[in-house]
């Protein structure tokens, strides 16, 4: 049996994969995963056994370029070609395909298994592009909702319209290309009737259209076997815990400043810190013994070793921080992340906070609610809580899908 899974975006969009991926062999399934060319990306999933079929450019490229809001519809275009290229010939005689990522590249992939006659699956790790009447959507770059455009449903049908304009053009052309009819509405095409959300059900519950017919598998998590290097693991048994300071592949363009920030915070609270270089390349600002960088690390070790853990705010950090029972101060830069901010606020196991540009006082503010004993007490109670079963239950719901399980 095989089993092509297809996804282009950042780190997040990619980690979920792996542990997935794993199950699936466990199952005996041949697996083929499509996503960006990155190095680390083909590193986490040949851990596990899994080749990486390479489609379209460097995702870290594309994110520290930060391109123009106007160039999307472009970059949108190149996505959708990529899957029809690449993904194509990838998923040639596979079993079942899962679709995930960019909305113009999970609707590419969809297409491809459109064409090739094998069942697919759209599967999201946050539900904010999934409709509900209980929040608005989330605006593409450029293309801000009228003000006067208040009523979630309202919003929604904008939201169909804005990405049916920034993608229907270059969908369609591919798709016509290889004799498929065009998409009327692609939000829903990608989405389709029984869309897959890969969160867990306590730290980010469904709440939605209940016709949608959401299946809500938990998170997919790696149980990753890599010890701590053995300079870090020095560095955490000479003190107290520290905390750790990182923003995964969010790239800063003002990261010097916000390393400095952050170290000089972190030490006004009287603790030492960890700092992950990431996508942000941030750095020590000095010499001195409290501080030690690292780079790709075990997070799943790491976490269960610091004090709180400030960060992004990406589904994949939010849930390995709380499922470490780590308390957590979330500094959102985009997208979907001030949403795993606000539910780490509201769940009392850490600090929100207020826009992606933290400055000494804001941030001195947040650890203090982080490191309350009180905010302990609850990530503790939190961490026993979050699901660790959701890649298991994902591959096999995968194999039903193709009628292979």
């Amino acid at each position: 049996m095989r089993v092509v899974l297809s996804t282009y975006g950042s780190r997040g969009d990619v980690e979920p994969l792996v542990g997935l991926a794993e199950q699936l062999r466990g199952l005996g399934a041949e697996v083929r995963v499509c996503a960006p060319p990155d190095e680390d990306f083909a590193q986490r999933l040949a851990s596990v056994g899994v080749p990486l079929v390479p489609v379209g450019q460097s995702a870290r490229a594309l994110t520290v370029a930060a391109p123009r809001p106007s160039s999307l519809p472009e970059r949108a275009a190149a996505l959708i070609a990529g899957q029809f290229d690449a993904v194509m010939a990838a998923a040639e005689g596979c079993d079942v395909l899962m679709a995930t990522g960019a909305m113009p590249a999970a609707a590419g992939a969809r297409s491809v298994a459109e064409k090739l006659g094998v069942p697919s699956v759209s599967v999201t790790f946050q539900q904010l592009t999934l409709p509900s009447p209980h929040r608005p959507p989330l605006a593409y770059p450029g293309r801000p909702f009228p003000p006067e455009a208040t009523d979630n449903r309202e919003l929604w049908e904008l939201d169909a319209r804005s990405i049916d304009a920034l993608f229907g053009e270059a969908l369609n052309a591919n798709r016509a290309s290889v004799g498929l009819p065009p998409v009327d509405g692609v939000r829903d095409y990608v989405i389709g009737d029984r869309p897959w959300l890969a969160t867990d059900p306590v730290l980010d519950p469904w709440r939605g259209e209940p016709g949608l017919g959401v299946v809500q598998t938990g998170a997919w998590i790696h149980a990753d076997p890599r010890p701590l290097p053995a300079g870090l693991a020095a560095f955490l048994d000479a003190g107290a815990p520290p905390v750790y300071v990182g923003f995964g592949s969010m790239a800063l363009h003002a990261s010097g400043d916000v390393a400095r920030v952050a170290i000089e915070a972190v030490r006004a609270q009287g603790r030492r810190v960890v700092v992950a270089g990431g996508w942000a390349d941030l750095a020590l600002v000095d010499d001195r013994d409290d501080c030690f960088a690292v780079g790709e690390v075990n997070q799943q070790a790491l976490f269960r070793r610091v004090a709180a853990v400030v960060h992004h705010g990406g589904a994949g950090t939010t849930t390995a921080a709380t499922r470490a029972g780590a308390p957590q101060v979330v500094v959102p830069q985009t997208a979907d992340q001030p949403y795993w901010a606000g539910r780490v606020a509201d769940l009392g196991i850490g600090a929100a906070h207020d826009g992606p540009a933290p400055t000494f006082a804001s941030l001195s503010a947040g650890l203090r609610t982080a490191l309350a004993p009180g905010t302990r007490a609850r990530a503790t109670v939190m961490a026993g809580r979050v699901r660790a079963d959701g890649a298991a239950l994902a591959a096999r719901l995968l194999l039903d899908t193709a009628g292979l399980h």
